[in-house]
Formats: structure tokens, C-alpha cells, sequence
């Protein structure tokens, strides 16, 4: 019970010193979520209330069945937006339609997470580097913020792909309500302003009631400024998701890319709070099992996706949260405005939300990263790059598939052509190094080549390991008696590269050259054995460390048959 309720393992021992602490965050949190919410909700395209629903019921399921204890899980603006895009595409008659599909996307995203932690598969967020990460969160950042001038111009634009949007605010720049601009670039400007005061007051929520009261008690609205308008009174009703049954294949692309999108978002938050609280808490497989059941459960109660935020997360653990309590207050705060302050937001202009958007995205957009890679990994950059302007121009989903294939094709070509390095031994010691690393202080000897292969043999690269070792052989030209392969980085043979070292060691021997084999780890001798390729090598031609074979060769240690035996044991 303690592994899938994380809450049964800290709620006993909980302290009073941790209460000051959760409180503080929680209200904070909750004041955050509030706005954030009801603007996040914009993004995917819904009433702004459903960001409301979306912030109760998956929250509090985390903070009793996540194994992070400061995490904030609610709606998240990449999320949203993801939302937006997948059901933009789709053939989707009325708002009603487009608001029971976001419902049931929640509960079939909750479902295969749920699916894929109980199957222990995550490790499949490892296939989501580093740079396509950046790169596509950067993309969709700058979505975010374009899809947002509409609400911030006072313009109509019904497309979701930027191109589209660009052409189609270009076309209306005759039709920008001024009045929206000005409330919406003077709430950026609040907001920076007040955070340049103190960092930890919640400036969304300043601008917030500020725009109401603008709209409350000013005659703004006459200039066609537009406003949230009416928002439904009271918690969300328990509903079971309506199922499309027609539009099931279609979005389970959709459902699979944002459920591990919203899982990567969890764990990578996670691992950055566990280095600063310098713990090792995360458990990734528990995480899908958690983050899945708030979103099915959320769906019952009329929540959209839902994961980590990274800026509330921030905010969470420097307000001082210790658990899951701090959670359980934030939902609290979300519930009791629902119930008693849903008819002040009725003023709430739309260009105040639009101004929130795009004051957040800004921790969303890495430029460092990518200097750094443009710097030193060049094949990296372009891969953080082809992602960026794939997720910019073609789409979202496109992007972030794109991206982990090209990801996991430039993996398939470095395997293919690894690193392999001619090794001498160091002038007075047993040990050998790269010749190209060490040439003066190095012994190059004419009759002995060894050289070490910096990877597994497989089919991928068998024919380069083949051609790279035949040219290094004629580079030593005729003096060459023995050729010696370090092993130690060779963790796995397959049946192809298998069939190749026999091939090599009888091509080998036709031509009077004696093949050894040096430094292998278990797992790659045990594969030695059970192939025969031992019984075609020769069982007095493997050896324990590279300096052994040189010595043999040289006949300064010949084995003995006890020798003989103590090595084959070894192996």
C-alpha cells in the first residue's frame, strides 16, 4: 500500500515544523493557480472554468499517490496547447463536442499511463533527449505566445498553425482594438513591475484584480474590450467521459504523445527538485501510476490533461512546501472560489489572461542550450533546431515524433561508425593507450597491433569494425605478426558480428597472422563461448589484460598449463 500511496509513508510522521511551511505554498500556489488556470484553459481552447475544474481533483490524487512531495500538478500551458492542435484537426461540430473531447482525452491519457507504469516502461522518457526537449519546448512556447495575440490584439483568428495565424493577423492589423492592447501590454508591464518589487508577490493575481476593477468600475468595455464573461457557480459534477468511438483511432496518437510529453514534464521537474534537496525520492513507474490516476479520475469531474507546472513548482518549493499538504490547501482555495468568487471574474478581460501567457512563457524558451551545443556538439545543434522549426511550422505532434526519430537515428549513426582507437604501450609501464593521445611517450612496435574498439558489435557497425581493422593491419605493413583487440568496451556481440570474427580469424590465419583477444568483460565471454568462436580462436590466445598477450607474444611469460587453466576459469 505504501509503494502505490506514497502518503501512508510521510503523513504519520509529519511535523509541525512543516505546517508554516505547506500553508504558505499552498495559498500561494492556489492564488497562482487561480489565473493561470482560467488562461491555460484559453490556450486549449475551452471556457475558462475547465482550467478551474482541471487545478482540484488531479492534484490532490498526487499528493497521495506521488512520490514527489513539492511537485504542482494542475493545467499546464504546453499541455493546453498540444490540446488545441491534436483537436484543432479534427471534424469537431460545436463547442460542446470540442469540451467532451478534451474530458476524454484526459481519461485516455490517464489509462495509458497508468498502463505503462504498471508495465514499467518508464524508461521510455529516456528516448526524449535533451536537445529535443529544448528545442520543442522553446517551439512551443513561441506557439503559445502567438496563439495568444488574438485575445491580446482584440482580433478574431481561427487557425491554430502559426503560418496561418501570422497571415491572419497581418490581414486584420486595421481591425486592433487599441483598448486591448493597452490593458494587455500594461498588465505585462504591471507584472514585471511588481516582480522587480519582491519576487514572491504572486503578480499574476495583482494584475488580476486590477483588471477587474478596471472593467468594473470604468466604462473600458464600451470600446469593445472583451471580458471572460459568465462562469459557472459551484464545484464540477461527476460525469462519466463521453466515449467517441469513431474518432478513437485519431486520437490515440494524440493521447500516446502527450502522456509521455506529461510524463517527461513530471520527471525532469522532479529530478531538478531532488538535486536541490539533494534527495533520490522519484520513482519513475510510480509517477505514471500517479500522474494516470489523476487524469482519470479528473475526467470524471470534468478535468482536461493535467502534469507538472514548472513555474508553480518553483514557486511551491521556494514558499517553503514540505508535502503534500501544501497540495491539499491549494485544491482548497481553487474549490472555495468556484463556490463563492466565480461571478467577480465576469469582468475579467480576456487581453489580462493573454498578458499572463505570455509573461510565463518566457522561462520556457532556453536560448543558453543551444549556444552551448553550437559550440561543442554541432550534430546536436542541428537535431535541437530541426525540432524547433518542425514543432514551429508544421505542428506539434510532428515535432516532438520527428524530433525523438531523428534523435534516434543520429544514435544509430554514431553506433554504426564508433570509435576505434591503435593502441602502444606507455614507455616503462603495463599500460597501453591511444598512439594518437600519446605518441612520444608510446611504444609503437612493427609486429604487434592492438587496437580497441569503443562500443558493442553488432550488424550496425560489424562491416565498419571489419574495414577500419583491415586498414589498420595494412598500415603496419609485412612486419605484422599479431593483432591484439582490447575488448574491455565491447559489452555485447549479436550473431552478425559473431559470423564476422570468425571469418576474420580464418582469413586471418591463411595468411600466418595470429588473432588475440584481450580484456573482455563476462557478459562478452560467456557470448565468446557459447558461439565457438573460442574453439576457432584458440582458448591460448584470450587473455585477461592486453599487456599479458604482448608478453606472450614476446615469450617473457609463457603459460604454463596451470596458467593455462587459471585463465580459462577467468573467462
Amino acid at each position: 500500500m505504501k509503494r502505490y500511496f506514497p502518503i501512508l509513508s510521510w503523513l504519520p510522521n509529519y511535523k509541525k515544523s512543516y505546517l508554516s511551511g505547506d500553508i504558505s505554498a499552498g495559498i500561494t500556489v492556489g492564488i497562482m493557480l487561480i489565473p493561470q488556470g482560467m488562461a491555460y484553459a484559453m490556450i486549449a481552447g475551452l471556457p475558462p472554468v475547465f482550467g478551474l475544474y482541471a487545478a482540484l481533483i488531479p492534484q490532490v490524487i498526487y499528493a497521495i499517490m506521488g512520490t514527489s512531495r513539492q511537485l504542482a500538478i494542475g493545467p499546464v500551458a504546453m499541455d493546453s496547447l498540444l490540446i488545441a492542435s491534436g483537436l484543432g484537426a479534427l471534424a469537431i461540430t460545436g463547442i460542446n463536442e470540442y469540451i467532451s473531447m478534451a474530458i476524454f482525452l484526459a481519461l485516455f491519457i490517464g489509462v495509458i499511463q497508468v498502463l505503462l507504469g504498471f508495465l514499467k516502461m518508464g524508461f521510455l522518457v529516456n528516448f526524449l533527449s535533451k536537445p529535443v526537449i529544448s528545442g520543442f519546448t522553446s517551439a512551443a512556447a513561441l506557439i503559445i505566445g502567438i496563439s495568444q495575440l488574438k485575445h491580446l490584439l482584440g482580433i478574431t483568428v481561427t487557425s491554430n498553425k502559426t503560418l496561418q495565424i501570422f497571415q491572419q493577423t497581418f490581414n486584420q492589423l486595421d481591425a486592433i482594438n487599441p483598448m486591448a492592447l493597452l490593458v494587455g501590454l500594461s498588465g505585462i508591464g504591471m507584472m514585471l513591475l511588481v516582480k522587480r518589487i519582491h519576487s514572491q508577490i504572486p503578480a499574476a493575481i495583482v494584475v488580476v484584480i486590477l483588471g477587474i476593477a478596471l472593467a468594473y468600475f470604468t466604462p473600458i468595455t464600451n470600446y469593445g474590450l472583451k471580458l471572460v464573461g459568465k462562469i459557472p457557480e459551484g464545484l464540477p459534477a461527476f460525469k462519466i467521459p463521453d466515449i467517441p468511438w469513431t474518432s478513437l483511432g485519431e486520437l490515440f496518437t494524440l493521447a500516446l504523445a502527450m502522456s509521455l510529453i506529461a510524463f517527461m514534464e513530471v520527471v525532469s521537474i522532479g529530478k531538478a527538485l531532488e538535486e536541490k534537496l539533494k534527495s533520490n525520492n522519484i520513482n519513475a513507474n510510480q509517477e505514471l501510476i500517479a500522474l494516470g490516476t489523476g487524469n482519470i479520475l479528473g475526467s470524471f469531474f470534468q478535468c482536461y490533461p493535467t502534469t507538472a507546472g514548472f513555474s508553480r513548482t518553483a514557486v511551491n518549493f521556494q514558499a517553503g512546501a514540505k508535502t503534500g499538504v501544501a497540495a491539499f490547501i491549494s485544491a482548497a482555495l481553487v474549490a472555495l472560489t468556484l463556490l463563492f468568487l466565480t461571478p467577480v471574474f465576469y469582468y475579467l478581460p480576456n487581453a489580462i489572461l493573454a498578458s499572463i501567457i505570455m509573461l510565463a512563457i518566457r522561462s520556457l524558451i532556453d536560448l543558453k542550450y543551444p549556444k552551448e551545443l553550437y559550440k561543442n556538439q554541432k550534430d546536436e545543434f542541428l537535431l535541437l533546431m530541426a525540432t524547433f522549426f518542425i514543432t514551429l511550422f508544421v505542428g506539434i505532434q510532428e515535432g516532438i515524433i520527428l524530433g525523438v526519430l531523428f534523435s534516434l537515428l543520429l544514435m544509430v549513426y554514431r553506433t554504426s561508425k564508433p570509435h576505434m582507437a591503435v593502441l602502444g604501450q606507455i614507455k616503462g609501464t603495463t599500460y597501453f593507450k591511444n598512439i594518437n593521445r600519446f605518441a612520444t611517450d608510446i611504444i609503437d612496435r612493427k609486429d604487434i597491433l592492438v587496437v580497441r574498439f569503443d562500443a558493442q558489435l553488432f550488424f550496425g557497425n560489424k562491416d565498419y569494425f571489419y574495414k577500419q581493422l583491415k586498414r589498420h593491419i595494412k598500415a603496419k605493413g609485412y612486419d605484422l605478426k599479431t593483432i591484439i583487440i582490447n575488448a574491455e568496451a565491447i559489452n555485447y556481440i549479436d550473431s552478425s558480428a559473431i559470423y564476422i570474427l570468425k571469418f576474420l580469424i580464418l582469413e586471418l590465419r591463411q595468411r600466418e597472422l595470429t588473432l588475440m583477444i584481450a580484456a573482455a568483460t563476462g557478459p562478452t565471454r560467456d557470448i565468446l563461448f557459447k558461439t565457438g568462436v573460442v574453439d576457432l580462436l584458440g582458448q591460448e590466445n584470450l587473455f585477461v589484460r592486453v599487456v599479458e598477450a604482448v608478453e606472450y607474444v614476446d615469450g617473457v611469460h609463457p603459460r604454463t598449463e596451470i596458467e593455462d587453466r587459471v585463465s580459462r576459469q577467468k573467462y
